[in-house]
């Protein structure tokens, strides 16, 4: 199959925004995203990420931090943004996004509020701790086509070309771990090279590290703050997801994105409610 290329890749035909007036953008949130039939947040985040880009100075997500206030659903959407503002290094931004209610008045989904800046102008000084995850190659690792169907719809599974760890996929042949962590190999499933953002997307695009607790269902989530640390390298990233405390009904989530020349590329954490299953 040829790979797609940025900019005529299935993900930038159904991230795309149009501008209708300054800071204006209209858009249709497509139904292959979804899990659930909700709309999947770091797909969210990628679209009103591009609006951003379009609105201030910098093109670059440095930092992004979403309040989601009402679940998503497929269909017509509007993105408004607004400068904060705009500096020789960071810009900062904010965004929501709408979408008409059940009366006809329009219902704010999702809140963010974001830094930009310039991946290509980063000093090469690297001085870490973190490890990029050890997973077998991808051809010994299991693909969704091969695991058993999850329970409901997860259209979102044909937009994408995951590779799971053996190691942490015990929870999709009902043995999980209990340790909250999936790993997987990450690509989308027409080989568009990875991208700031694309790596938005990939921080929430792995199956919630509930699943591995012996939750199943929908993992809602309250808010996530993301970090692009880099511009990734061509080839596909490795990702891994875990959790450390699930109280009250919520759970935190952290993501680490791995580059093929293994630099960590993205990171995130987020809150998320319990699923009930």
């Amino acid at each position: 199959m040829a790979q797609a290329t940025i900019g005529d890749s299935e993900f930038d035909r159904e991230t795309a925004v149009t501008l209708r007036a300054p800071g204006v953008y209209d858009t249709r949130l497509h139904p292959g995203w979804t899990i659930l039939n909700v709309v999947n947040g770091g797909y969210l985040l990628a679209l009103m990420g591009r609006a951003l880009g379009e609105t201030l100075p910098n093109p670059d997500p440095f930092a992004v931090s979403a309040h989601f206030l009402t679940p998503s659903t497929p269909g017509p959407a509007t993105v408004r943004t607004e400068t904060v503002r705009t500096g020789r290094t960071l810009s900062t931004g904010q965004a929501s996004l709408f979408q008409g209610g059940e009366d006809g008045q329009e219902v704010e989904r999702i809140r963010l509020l974001a830094s930009y800046g310039f991946l290509d102008a980063l000093s090469d000084d690297v001085r870490t701790a973190a490890k990029p995850p050890e997973m077998p190659p991808p051809e010994r690792c299991v693909s969704a086509d091969e695991g058993p169907a999850l329970e409901g719809d997860f259209a979102i599974l044909g937009r994408l070309g995951m590779r799971f760890d053996p190691a942490t996929v015990g929870w999709a042949v009902g043995e999980p771990s209990g340790r909250g962590e999936i790993r997987a190999w990450f690509e989308l499933a027409d080989g568009r090279a990875p991208d700031p953002l694309s790596l938005l997307f990939a921080l929430d695009a792995l199956p919630p590290a509930a699943f591995d607790l012996g939750l199943s269902g929908w993992t809602p989530t309250v808010e996530l703050t993301a970090h692009i640390r880099c511009r990734p390298a061509p080839g596909p990233l490795r990702a891994a997801v875990t959790t450390r405390n699930l109280a009250g009904g919520f759970l935190e989530e952290d993501a680490e994105i791995w580059d093929s020349a293994d630099r960590l590329v993205a990171q995130s954490r987020q809150l998320a409610r319990a699923p009930r299953g």
